[in-house]
């Protein structure tokens, strides 16, 4: 689908889960789920946020692959792991800024959202995307996504390192990037060790 953007909204996610129920009906994920669901501030809230592979311009999981095994396409997609060169070593599970491949210990073999490749290639939209009834999740032209308050980014920070994707996040007007930093998210205990050295 030329023209056609994947964007995730986490302020817009009802918790459904109905993402995760048509993920596993994407033919290239053998009946698994590729959706990554969360809870936001569990401890307060109800809050929940579905994140697909954000597919980055330079895959941090491609290049810590030693068997050359994950690899882009021309569109941007970053794919699974190919059976048979991917040794299941874990490297790209432990390399992902955003937690997205997954180890499947039954196959041996890291899968993770191709955005539906089987049917983006051929002018579909992605599984999650037909179903989710909030537009969390949507694959949409930008006209359609420009109307909302909120404005599309798809520049990440992790500390002092920037990540550019595929798939674009919707952040707060005023910001032009979204920045992320695993100390912001460890509980409040964890944040007196990492200040004191503990």
């Amino acid at each position: 689908m030329f023209g056609y953007e994947f964007y995730v909204d986490p302020s817009r996610c009802i918790g459904c889960r109905s993402c995760l129920q048509a993920c596993e009906e994407c033919d290239t994920h053998r009946g698994k789920s590729m959706i990554n669901f969360d809870f936001i501030e569990r401890e307060e809230s109800i809050r929940s946020a579905a994140y697909v592979c954000w597919h980055c311009d330079e895959p941090t999981c491609a290049q810590v692959c030693p068997a050359d095994a994950i690899k882009k396409g021309e569109d941007g997609i970053v794919h699974s792991s190919l059976k048979p060169r991917c040794i299941a070593c874990n490297n790209c599970v432990l390399a992902c800024p955003f937690g997205i491949p997954k180890m499947m210990i039954p196959e041996q073999q890291m899968m993770k959202c191709d955005m539906c490749y089987d049917r983006t290639s051929i002018g579909k939209r992605p599984m999650c995307a037909t179903v989710c009834p909030s537009q969390a999740l949507s694959y949409v032209r930008p006209e359609e996504i420009a109307s909302r308050r909120e404005k599309p980014t798809n520049i990440f920070y992790f500390g002092s390192q920037k990540i550019t994707t595929k798939v674009y996040m919707m952040a707060p007007a005023e910001r032009e990037a979204i920045a992320l930093d695993v100390v912001d998210y460890m509980w409040e205990e964890n944040h007196e060790l990492v200040a004191t050295g503990q």
